[in-house]
C-alpha cells in the first residue's frame, strides 16, 4: 500500500466516524477565528473558547482590536498564557489588516502569514474554514497521528506539512485536519492511546511495530 492509498483510506474512514468535521474553536465572524488560532498556541482550544466569550463580546470588529488598548486585552486573555505577546500581537494583526488590506482578512498564506502572530498553522485553519479552500492544519493532533501512522516521519509543523500535501486529495484535506483532532481527543491520544477502539490499526505503521516486537 501506497502512503497516497493509506492517506484516502484515514480520510475515508474518519469521515465514516464523524461525519461533521467542525472547527474545534468557537467563531462566528472570520476574524474571531483569526484570533481563536493565535491565542491557541500553547493553550487548548476548551480555554481558548472559555476566553474568546468575553473577548468577543468586548471586541465585535477588526476596528475595535485594533483601537483597543493592549492592557485592556491582556486582562482577558491572561489565562491563555504568553498573555502579553499574544495580546500584542492580536492588536497589531489587526491594525495591520485595515492598514494593508483594506480592513478585509487576506485569502493567501502568504499574505497571511505576514500578518503578526499568524503562523502557517493559523493561515491554513483560516483557509480552510472562512475561504474554503484546500488547507492543511499541522496541530499536534495532525503531527502525533500522521507520525503514528506512518504518513510522515517528521515533527516539524512546515515539514509534515510539506508531507500530507503530497499525499491528500486538496478537497478533503480541511476537513481530514479536524476529524484528526476530533480522533486525538477521543481514540488516538498522546499518552494512552485506545488502539483497541481505533478503526486505523491495520493501516497503522505504529501499532504494526509494536505487535511485531511483541513476537
Amino acid at each position: 500500500m501506497t502512503k497516497k492509498e493509506k492517506a484516502l483510506l484515514v480520510c475515508d474512514r474518519l469521515e465514516a466516524r464523524y461525519p461533521e468535521a467542525v472547527c474545534s474553536l468557537t467563531y462566528t465572524k472570520p476574524h474571531e477565528l483569526m484570533i481563536a488560532g493565535r491565542l491557541s498556541a500553547q493553550c487548548t482550544d476548551e480555554r481558548v473558547n472559555t476566553v474568546t466569550v468575553e473577548l468577543f463580546r468586548k471586541y465585535r470588529s477588526i476596528q475595535d482590536f485594533a483601537e483597543a488598548e493592549v492592557s485592556d486585552i491582556e486582562e482577558i486573555v491572561r489565562p491563555c498564557g504568553l498573555y502579553k505577546t499574544k495580546a500584542k500581537s492580536i492588536k497589531e494583526m489587526c491594525a495591520a489588516i485595515i492598514e494593508r488590506f483594506g480592513g478585509e482578512i487576506p485569502d493567501t498564506i502568504e499574505q497571511l502569514t505576514t500578518l503578526p502572530g499568524i503562523g502557517r498553522k493559523t493561515a491554513n485553519l483560516i483557509m480552510g474554514d472562512v475561504f474554503h479552500k484546500p488547507a492543511v492544519v499541522t496541530d499536534t493532533h495532525c503531527i502525533r497521528i500522521t507520525g503514528r501512522l506512518g504518513l510522515t516521519k517528521n515533527t516539524e509543523p512546515a515539514k509534515v506539512e510539506a508531507d500530507l500535501w503530497k499525499l491528500l486529495p486538496p478537497e478533503r484535506s480541511s476537513d481530514l485536519c479536524h476529524r484528526l483532532v476530533l480522533f486525538g481527543r477521543e481514540v488516538c491520544k498522546a499518552r494512552g492511546p485506545k488502539c483497541g477502539q481505533c478503526p486505523l490499526t491495520d493501516i497503522c505503521s505504529e501499532y504494526k511495530n509494536r505487535k511485531d516486537k511483541q513476537k
